[in-house]
């Protein structure tokens, strides 16, 4: 019998769901249509909704901020711990530091 009884709540939940989703959407089309009577009554083109989306924006936003002009204290001190130059990234050390790699000839062509 319990069983029952949760089975017809929750049938009641997804229609009193059902009909809240069907009332916003005649309220929506409802203002829509005011909206485009009105439109249509004074001689004004209607523009639809939209949503604007450049998803170029976000990238441009960070690509054309400008770096910080000197390092933080705190960049010095992520570079020192790893090793690292604060102005570049790369340690660039001598090429006789290289031990697993064997120098061939160039080939003349």
């Amino acid at each position: 019998m319990m069983n029952f009884i949760i089975r017809v709540i929750l049938l009641l939940l997804g229609l009193v769901f059902a009909a809240s989703l069907a009332v916003a959407v005649m309220l929506l089309a409802a203002v829509w249509g005011v909206r485009y009577a009105w439109g249509r009554l004074t001689g004004k083109p209607v523009t639809p909704w939209v949503m604007r989306f450049n998803p170029r924006s976000g990238f441009d936003k960070f690509r054309n901020a400008a770096p910080p002009a000197e390092p933080t204290a705190a960049d010095v001190v992520s570079a020192r711990a790893r090793g690292e130059s604060v102005r570049s990234p790369i340690t660039l050390g001598p090429a006789d530091d290289v031990t697993d790699v064997r120098a061939r000839p160039v080939r003349g062509e």
